[in-house]
């Protein structure tokens, strides 16, 4: 499948549980038709957002199982294969392509840290063992590890990578590599996972975006995406705008942090909107509860979504 279909709105699924920490497929399923019919471009399942490091393998392969039942080929379906090194991620992308994925996603290793010399062998053996396009996924502030616009591009232009995530928040790094892929005749398509400065990405010349704020509201980034495609970057700023007002579900909250104030909030934002039947969260993070709650209903009651 050509990387050009890659590009636009790609949402990193937030993964529904039931009281009991069961997958819930009801909601999982009214989720992902959810985005589907606001417009999205792709699904991102077992990133961040989807707690694939909470994921035991049987928990990941029903994730990627139902995910890939339920979108029925409807849009690409991107999955992530992060672990901590590189034998447990091929094995990861092994069993991703067996069930269907479209696209692999893949960290830098994150246990035994080593140098630029073994993260860049780590892509090269992923190219070479799998049989997918993969995507680097730049998250240093899970892994430990930034990875280098020089050393992606480079990647890129070889046929290693076919595109990137970019979560790393280093809006500089992620401009010198958009220029550099322009020059070398756009090998990667360069995602970012910057949800607060998509308009800027876009302006600067990004592919995508993977906003995990856009499980809550799918509508605004699809709009805001072809507003980018038609140039019209008065559209494009006012969306940000508006949805970095729904963001504040984020900072509302209180003696929280981490997934239980990230994507804790997402949850108790699609549980307070109907979307999904309960809050839960993967042990041992525990689902937000009381006046936080009430501060992301207000947030979202401000905002036009309940």
């Amino acid at each position: 499948m050509s990387t050009t279909k890659f590009t636009g709105v790609i949402p990193p699924v937030v993964v529904p549980d039931t009281d009991d920490r069961r997958l819930d497929v009801a909601s999982f399923e009214r989720s992902i038709n959810r985005m589907i019919d606001a417009g999205v471009d792709g699904l991102f399942f077992l990133g961040s957002s989807g707690e694939v490091v909470f994921s035991t393998d049987g928990r990941r392969r029903q994730v990627i199982e139902e995910g890939i039942r339920i979108v029925d080929h409807r849009v690409p379906v991107f999955v992530g294969i992060i672990d901590t090194e590189t034998e447990r991620v091929i094995e990861h992308g092994r069993r991703a392509q067996e069930l269907g994925a479209d696209v692999l996603v893949a960290t830098a290793p994150f246990y035994a840290l080593g140098g630029m010399c073994e993260v860049e062998e780590h892509f090269r053996i992923l190219h070479e063992e799998l049989d997918l396009p993969i995507f680097a996924y730049d998250i240093p502030v899970c892994v430990h590890t930034k990875l280098p616009w020089k050393l992606l591009a480079k990647l890129g232009a070889e046929g290693v990578l076919a595109g990137v995530k970019d979560s790393s928040g280093d809006d500089v790094s992620f401009r010198y590599l958009v220029q550099e892929n322009e020059k070398l005749g756009h090998p990667l398509t360069l995602l970012t996972g910057h949800e607060i400065v998509v308009d800027g990405a876009y302006l600067g010349g990004a592919d995508g975006s993977v906003p995990g704020l856009a499980n809550v509201d799918p509508d605004g980034y699809v709009r805001q995406w072809k507003a980018a495609q038609a140039g019209d970057w008065a559209t494009v700023k006012a969306e940000q705008d508006r949805l970095n007002e729904i963001s504040h579900i984020f900072d509302v909250t209180s003696g929280v942090q981490g997934y239980a104030g990230g994507v804790g909030a997402f949850k108790t934002a699609l549980h307070l909107m109907g979307v999904f039947d309960s809050p839960q969260m993967p042990r041992p993070v525990k689902a937000l509860e009381g006046e936080n709650v009430e501060a992301i209903r207000k947030v979202l009651a401000n905002n036009g979504l309940l």
